[in-house]
């Protein structure tokens, strides 16, 4: 009834506002002017059909529309290559500059030219360039908060003879090569100058972030190796960018005069933000450095004071990303500070809006341009120079400061890296008239080179100087324990999962050895929030081993493919049993899901490499997403998948027995009664028990040795009420598989679930 009254209450008031509006109009339309009037009767109105037409053209056409159009196909395309180059282990900002190149005149403005000019019409660009711009201002906002200027401290002398060799070497060549192009490739009324203290400083960067995130793919982090490669890219970052915004300096005053004023105004720019304005952040800084203290208008003078910095830089003439990245260096050295805040800027300057300024080098990097051998044998030079410079630069400087030559090779490796912080020299370059499209093009090529030789040249280096890898925590116990691999990514699933491994071991937990693993993808960690995000993973697991009074291993890596890891540290570790969760599809339980998810099959290599070397049909249904069938695939030893459902002791446990080759799981049966106590049900829909005698004998067995804890029933007793007094199925994966395909209702209402493969 109130329903009732609510809806004509609903349709009154509607009746009530469409008369009220038609009155209205209708009245109103006698105070038009007269020429509003004429031009009704007189001027013929087009069609509904074509009115809507040209409606929706404007729509589509409008710089807004355009513009949202463009980041949708930006992100889509970039984390599309991004995962390509990560499968190839790659990483993800090769991909992303590839995209970028891919969407431009090179790829995309050839063979779709339409497509491109809808896209990335002209008059769209310069709004493409500026958002871009503040993605890069908050990205190098970013870079200056992860440098750790106490690092430089440290290894100070090192660190400079190498960072600086690896600068200046590569820095005279740059200055020599530009001495023999100049005539041919220099734009027309450029100063020699200028254009040679750009090539010299496009062939000396490092890219500091993919550096970064290079060694904590290779578990680098905390070794000797890593800690001094970082502080060389740390040195050599503050240094390039020093001179940058000399370089920047000396080209846009012209004079020599002009300049040196230019950089007296920045040296007192830069001693201001070091001596006023950074003691005044710390002071903040320590006060609010958490997440509750990080309120809105306290975020919001970190963000003045980013914006401006940036726009001093910008009008001294050092450019606003100078700007931003000293406005980072500055920022509160509080840890916990730092994390917060790199958290809130990160994901919107690298997911959102970082992608554009790849696609927009890409627009402008023409690569039809080099259309004769002449154009690709400079390219080649400059390459060679780029990585003789860099690589031998920072490899012979480090052997002359006492490191080994497999140490020395691998920080001129990790040290030739470019990526992203090379396109950002480019792009002023390019900006400030110094560079032709010919010479950018190039030099965009030598950067992603000089970047995706990174990996490769790393693990030839350990091809040559293999290193001992440090032993699998846990898989060193004495011969005789029970080893079991927990792999978990949701740290309170991973507390469960631990309820269930104490559930297997726990009267014998003397003789198991647990390990707990934890992998993080490593682009989504920074130097400053690793240390803290494995205490976090691992507090509830430590929590719940304490209360559970079982030993645990704990073991933290940061990785660029996280299934492969777990396989690898499965199979090589020595274990017994690994224990994983399931990863459930985002594709599942909508139309527009359904279609994503058949479409993702589709394109998947290893689903379709399966289905035509005869491993599996391709229409079947996926019972399993891919990470759980690939790590399935890959391990060679037991592995068993745990489907948490408020999972929290275990009392009684329910055990099917649909095939013979079921009857593995009655191993699991004896853990489960030997260590927990537990009233196993085995459930024989097939009276496989009666007729296999092996089986029944097993089971009488267990019986004599711990009377009525497992009992056999037929599938009569397989109830909604049975279920749900059960605390955990234990299951084959055939059979589960099985019954999943068959929709069999009984396995959505079960409990917990651990299924196993043997």
């Amino acid at each position: 009834m109130k329903n009732l009254r609510a809806i004509a209450f609903y349709i009154i008031l509607v009746g009530i506002f469409s008369a009220f509006l038609y009155v209205i109009t209708e009245e109103g339309k006698h105070q038009e002017p007269a020429s509003v009037v004429k031009t009704e009767v007189t001027t013929p109105a087009p069609s509904g059909w074509q009115q809507f037409l040209d409606a929706g053209h404007h729509n589509i056409t409008h710089p807004l529309a355009i513009l949202l159009i463009q980041i949708i196909t930006i992100i889509l395309i970039a984390r599309l290559f991004g995962y390509i180059c990560k499968k190839i282990g790659q990483p993800m900002v090769i991909g992303e500059i590839a995209a970028g190149i891919f969407l431009g005149p090179s790829v995309v403005g050839i063979y779709f030219p339409e497509v491109s000019a809808f896209l990335f019409p002209a008059q769209s660009l310069p709004n493409l360039q500026f958002l871009s711009q503040i993605g890069l201002i908050l990205f190098m906002f970013v870079i200056g908060m992860e440098l750790d200027v106490n690092v430089l401290k440290n290894k100070a002398h090192e660190a400079v003879v190498i960072s600086h060799t690896s600068i200046i070497l590569p820095f005279m060549l740059g200055l020599g090569l530009a001495y023999f192009i100049y005539t041919g490739y220099a734009p027309a009324g450029t100063p020699f100058l200028s254009f040679a203290l750009f090539m010299g400083i496009a062939m000396s960067i490092t890219a500091f972030p993919v550096l970064a995130r290079i060694i904590q793919e290779r578990s680098l982090s905390k070794t000797k190796l890593g800690s001094l490669a970082i502080t060389c890219a740390a040195a050599d970052d503050v240094t390039a960018w020093c001179i940058l915004a000399t370089v920047i300096a000396i080209v846009k005053a012209g004079s020599f005069v002009g300049t040196v004023y230019t950089l007296l105004i920045s040296i007192v720019y830069v001693i201001g933000m070091l001596k006023l304005v950074r003691p005044f952040l710390k002071k903040i800084g320590d006060v609010y450095s958490t997440k509750e203290g990080l309120s809105k208008p306290i975020v919001a003078v970190f963000f003045v004071t980013l914006l401006l910095s940036a726009y001093v830089a910008e009008i001294i003439g050092i450019h606003a990303l100078f700007g931003a990245f000293l406005a980072g260096v500055i920022m509160p050295a509080n840890l916990n500070f730092r994390t917060i805040f790199i958290e809130k800027v990160e994901d919107v300057s690298l997911v959102l809006l970082l992608p554009l300024f790849f696609v927009f080098t890409g627009l402008r990097t023409q690569i039809g341009l080099l259309n004769d051998a002449s154009a690709w044998q400079l390219c080649a030079i400059i390459i060679v120079l780029a990585v003789a410079g860099k690589f031998l630069g920072s490899t012979l400087a480090a052997k002359f400061v006492g490191q080994s030559w497999r140490d020395s090779l691998s920080i001129g490796a990790l040290m030739n890296t470019r990526g992203l912080m090379e396109l950002v020299v480019l792009n002023i370059g390019y900006d400030l008239g110094i560079l032709t499209p010919e010479i950018f093009a190039m030099l965009v090529i030598m950067a992603l080179v000089t970047t995706c030789m990174t990996g490769p040249a790393l693990d030839l280096i350990n091809k040559f100087f293999p290193d001992p890898a440090p032993p699998i925590p846990g898989s060193t116990d004495k011969a005789g324990k029970y080893k079991i691999l927990l792999s978990f990514g949701n740290p309170h699933r991973g507390a469960s999962m631990l309820r269930l491994v104490h559930g297997l071991v726990k009267r014998s937990v003397s003789n198991a050895s647990v390990t707990a693993l934890h992998l993080s993808p490593a682009n989504e960690l920074n130097q400053y929030n690793v240390e803290e995000y494995e205490q976090e993973s691992f507090r509830p697991i430590n929590a719940e081993a304490g209360r559970l009074n079982m030993p645990v291993i704990t073991w933290f890596k940061p990785t660029a493919d996280i299934d492969r890891e777990i396989v690898e540290a499965a199979n090589l570790g020595n274990f017994d049993l690994l224990i994983i969760g399931i990863s459930h599809s985002v594709f599942e339980g909508s139309l527009l899901g359904t279609v994503f998810g058949f479409t993702t099959r589709i394109i998947n290599p290893e689903r379709l490499i399966g289905t035509l070397a005869g491993r599996e049909r391709f229409f079947e249904k996926a019972v399993l997403e891919e990470r759980n069938r690939r790590i399935l695939r890959a391990s060679k030893l037991p592995v068993g998948i745990f489907v948490d459902k408020g999972f929290e002791k275990i009392n009684k446990v329910l055990i099917p027995i649909f095939t013979t080759s079921d009857s593995f799981l009655i191993f699991y049966a004896q853990k489960f009664i030997h260590n927990s106590d537990a009233s196993v049900v085995i459930l024989d829909t097939q009276g496989l028990v009666k007729q296999h005698p092996e089986l029944r004998e097993t089971i009488r067995l267990i019986e004599q040795t711990a009377p009525n804890h497992i009992a056999v029933y037929d599938d009569s007793a397989l109830s909604k009420e049975f279920l749900a007094s059960c605390d955990l199925l234990v299951i084959s994966l055939d059979s589960w598989t099985t019954a999943v395909e068959d929709e069999a209702k009984w396995i959505s209402e079960a409990p917990s679930s651990f299924i196993v493969k043997p």
